[in-house]
């Protein structure tokens, strides 16, 4: 009897070791992917049941968490939500997170490693867990002159630091209200999410950042800092500008703005180039400084490169392959047309960079985060992504810039006392049977940046293919300069 009973013990031993392995096993090993299950219905009740934390531009919430009496506890909610979605994103039920909602998840829901002590207190005292607030670069002034000044229109605008990189204002339209999609109704903020996939204009994809361009004329200046990077240019370097260029290897030619001629000579500087925004002068510049060179100088300013600010940013592209453009496809890349893309944000870095005396700054959109008690978790210190150009090519890319604004394409961005340089752009894309995007960049003051921008509007906007960048993105970028400017 004692022989079978110490039998039947290790039996129920061993099973009682193997059911401790396993279950230790799970809940270590399969934690994170129990918890992210969407069928684990404790996971969200415990997401929606804590009082997540803010999203904070110049002192006020634009998106908080507000105690509701139903099964979930807290109700996310956006302030001014169209103005802010590319930022903040949305933290929904049914559609999971996007944006700063995603990427700072962890500390907008308090379980970041870093708040381990505060969970820890949570527990000790039995207080209920509580987010951290998430401050924003943005200037809520200038967020807001980028959102009047594009009205209707479709397009976007970001404005940076040059000297830090930190994001100033960063919109696209069209755009789309968080709060329809932080419904506790799946089935309302289903309906709404399938109803924002299908709208013209893709509002959920921001025109931005994850958006890519044909920069147009904004591109000569990667161009020209590639000639002057050279060596073997100058400002006062007279290059050619036929009144049309026939592009190397075809029959095609391409003229200037409106058929216009650039001189009457035939020929000009490379500063009066910049400054009228000459497209044959440019077209035979790339030509002459190659693929390599061009593709070079701009992988110097960004180009290529995907950016965490925090949440990631769509890479501009020189060409997928400069190894094998002909001659006539390097052509049209100095004019920022033929394979060059690029996202508003990136188009900002260039201008940015040039501020910043040749420096790129990585760009970023979160300051500074806050635990419960107002304590400082976390602080977002600049970083430099490399210098694009030297201080004496910046130095001579800004004296041409102001040229553009106080004499040239971009007129309607003066300020009044104040010394704007700048770059205007029209871009034609898809079959050119649409009218084109008009750009403008540029920064201010031009002795002592605070601010650079870039502005972007879809088919030349209300005034569609009578539009200039000059005409319809400079006065925007006006708006925005001077709302940073005046505090």
């Amino acid at each position: 009897m004692n022989t079978t009973l110490r039998r039947l013990a290790s039996v129920v031993m061993v099973m009682f070791l193997a059911l401790m392995v396993s279950t230790t096993w799970i809940q270590f090993f399969h934690a994170d992917e129990l918890n992210s299950d969407t069928r684990n219905i404790r996971s969200i009740y415990a997401e929606y049941g804590r009082a997540r934390g803010p999203i904070v531009v110049g002192g006020e919430a634009v998106a908080l968490s507000k105690p509701v009496d139903d099964e979930f506890g807290y109700q996310r909610e956006y302030t001014d939500g169209k103005l802010y979605a590319p930022l903040t994103g949305f933290f929904s039920l049914a559609n999971g997170t996007t944006a700063i909602e995603h990427a700072e998840n962890d500390y907008l829901n308090g379980q970041a490693d870093a708040l381990w002590v505060d969970r820890l207190q949570n527990l000790l005292t039995g207080r209920d867990p509580e987010g951290s607030s998430v401050e924003l670069t943005v200037d809520p002034k200038a967020q807001k002159a980028a959102w009047d000044g594009l009205g209707d229109q479709r397009g976007a605008v970001v404005a940076l630091d040059p000297k830090t990189g930190a994001i100033l204002a960063l919109v696209s339209k069209p755009s789309f209200d968080p709060n329809d999609l932080a419904s506790h109704s799946t089935k309302k903020a289903g309906e709404a999410y399938t109803e924002l996939l299908n709208a013209d204009g893709e509002p959920l994809k921001s025109n931005a950042t994850a958006d890519a361009y044909p920069p147009g004329s904004t591109f000569k200046l990667v161009t020209t800092a590639a000639a002057l990077e050279s060596g073997d240019y100058t400002p006062d370097t007279v290059i050619d500008a036929p009144s049309a260029y026939t592009l190397t290897g075809t029959t095609t030619q391409v003229g200037n703005f409106a058929g216009t001629s650039c001189a009457s000579s035939g020929k000009m500087t490379l500063a009066d180039a910049l400054r009228i925004s000459c497209n044959t002068a440019f077209l035979g510049l790339a030509g002459d400084l190659g693929a390599d060179t061009m593709d070079e100088q701009a992988e110097k300013f960004g180009f290529g490169k995907k950016f965490q600010i925090p949440f990631s940013t769509a890479a501009s592209s020189y060409d997928q392959d400069p190894d094998a453009m002909n001659t006539a496809q390097v052509e049209l890349s100095g004019i920022g047309q033929g394979s060059v893309i690029a996202t508003p944000l990136q188009v900002a870095m260039v201008s940015a960079a040039i501020a910043n005396g040749g420096e790129v700054m990585e760009p970023y959109s979160v300051d500074t985060v806050r635990d419960p008690q107002l304590e400082v978790v976390r602080q977002t210190s600049p970083t430099s992504l490399g210098r694009a150009v030297s201080d004496k090519t910046a130095s001579q890319l800004t004296d041409m810039m102001k040229s553009v604004v106080e004499s040239g394409s971009g007129t309607s961005a003066q300020i009044p006392g104040v010394t704007v340089a700048g770059k205007t752009g029209t871009a034609q894309h898809g079959d050119n049977s649409e009218p084109p995007h008009v750009w403008f960049t540029g920064f201010a003051p031009a002795d002592d940046p605070q601010v650079a921008v870039a502005v972007v509007v879809e088919d030349g906007g209300d005034l569609g293919g009578q539009a200039t960048g000059g005409s319809v993105s400079a006065p925007i970028a006006k708006a925005v300069m001077e709302a940073v400017l005046n505090g």
